[in-house]
């Protein structure tokens, strides 16, 4: 039996944004040298911010209009590439993204699951919601866990509104 996890509506993500997009919370640490994993206080984006290996997704989010929706209190899932993920995009393509906020939101969202999903239970499942709207394929396969085709390379990352798994490729949306 195939088990999906259900997430809220995009209508509710962008109620989201739109409320957490007016603060101005800061991404840098007050602690440059504290590692992610015991910094539970941190938020997701402090979080990523403060690991070192997520620049690129960082920037992104905030060149999205995303930090300050990542830096609430609505728990959420990230599944994050890091940056030598992202060197796997090829440049002009990052850069046509950079430049069309619509399109990079959906990326970014894709990458995106409502709620704490521990690694416990994404093992479990053969699917996920994003905040994009479409699923992405859960599967473990030789005792390692895969996001679409990304390979999950670190798990349970904290933060104060999440969890943060980490993966070596950027997911892509399906096409519409």
């Amino acid at each position: 039996m195939k088990r999906m996890l259900t997430l809220v509506p995009v209508a509710v993500v962008v109620a989201a944004l739109a409320a957490g997009c007016g603060s101005s919370n800061s991404s840098s640490s007050s602690s440059p040298t504290s590692t992610p994993q015991t910094t539970a206080n941190a938020n997701l984006v402090q979080t990523a911010a403060g690991a070192g290996q997520f620049t690129t997704l960082v920037k992104l989010v905030k060149a999205a209009g995303l930090a300050g929706a990542l830096s609430g209190t609505q728990k959420l899932t990230v599944f994050a590439p890091t940056d030598s993920a992202f060197a796997k995009v090829p440049k002009q393509t990052l850069a046509a993204l950079a430049k069309d906020k619509a399109q990079l939101k959906k990326v970014l969202l894709y990458h995106v699951v409502s709620g704490q999903v521990n690694a416990n239970q994404v093992v479990k499942l053969t699917s996920a919601k994003t905040l994009e709207g479409a699923n992405v394929k859960i599967a473990v396969k030789n005792g390692k866990v895969y996001v679409n085709n990304a390979l999950v390379t670190k798990t349970n990352v904290p933060a104060s509104n999440g969890v943060i798994h980490v993966v070596n490729a950027v997911l892509l949306p399906p096409a519409q």
